[in-house]
């Protein structure tokens, strides 16, 4: 690798899930080289030369329990070795809350950074029901300086359109990381051409990553931080493994932003301004 033989990594995942039917067919396992010990995480780390990783509970499945069941292997993983930052699972549901209090009490634990949510497994930013839940997520990352980590993906709840909300209820006071980008065609077009940008001038503490991103998109987003003069410091290098693959997310970025000041902020300056 370049980078002076190191990158950091805003978004990976530790856990395996079981074999599950996904859209009505048969029961697969799609995230392979999903790693279930701190041991194999910690020896994908050496191998990609990887020195700090935010490292969040594996999910997808719907079955609650095993999401919430990985909280306590990241605190882990965090605990035995200084390049793991844990971020912790927990629910906009109100389904959840009780697993909800059980993951915010180890919130104060050492190495945990962050807190993962997603509506890829229920919910809605403008539901009632999930507000109460959104409310507590918050303020237990207000309270404990923690980064709020959001899954966006093109349509239903997980739409840019859903997810900015958080954004403009809970921006000016804890900062959040939008996931992927906006996930796809839409989700790019309406992050780069103005929201991200207008959110960052607004002051809101919003971030973001390029995993999943289509083609044209890292390429955009670095013209436009050109362009407009702002937002370098507020995009990380992720490569959503085992969902991702580290190599082409990796040269993906390093493309688009060379070896100057951009990339020194992407792969590295901007986790540690975050997560350390």
């Amino acid at each position: 690798m370049t980078m002076a033989g190191w990158v950091s990594d805003a978004h990976r995942h530790l856990g395996v899930l079981p074999a599950y039917p996904f859209y009505g067919g048969p029961a697969v396992n799609p995230d392979l080289g999903a790693r279930g010990t701190v041991e194999q995480l910690l020896a994908d780390l050496d191998a990609e030369r990887v020195q700090r990783a935010l490292v969040i509970p594996n999910y997808g499945v719907p079955d609650p329990d095993i999401a919430f069941g990985f909280n306590e292997l990241v605190v882990e993983a965090a605990s035995r070795d200084d390049r793991v930052r844990a971020a912790l699972w927990v629910s906009p549901k109100a389904a959840d809350a009780e697993r909800n209090a059980r993951a915010l009490a180890l919130a104060g634990e050492p190495g945990v950074r962050a807190l993962k949510t997603s509506f890829l497994l229920g919910g809605r930013v403008g539901d009632p029901d999930c507000r109460p839940q959104l409310d507590r997520i918050f303020a237990v990352a207000a309270e404990n300086r923690l980064v709020v980590h959001v899954h966006t993906s093109p349509g239903a709840a997980s739409d840019i359109d859903e997810v900015g909300g958080l954004v403009a209820d809970y921006g000016d006071a804890v900062d959040i990381h939008l996931v992927h980008f906006g996930g796809g065609m839409s989700g790019h077009i309406k992050l780069a051409g103005s929201r991200f940008f207008d959110w960052i001038a607004e002051g809101k503490r919003v971030y973001t990553d390029l995993s999943w991103s289509i083609g044209f998109a890292p390429r955009w987003l670095a013209h436009e931080i050109d362009r407009r003069g702002i937002g370098h410091d507020r995009i990380l290098f992720a490569s959503d493994q085992p969902w991702g693959d580290f190599a082409s997310e990796y040269h993906k970025l390093l493309a688009v932003t060379g070896d100057g000041e951009l990339a020194e902020a992407v792969f590295r300056g901007n986790f540690a301004r975050l997560y350390d």
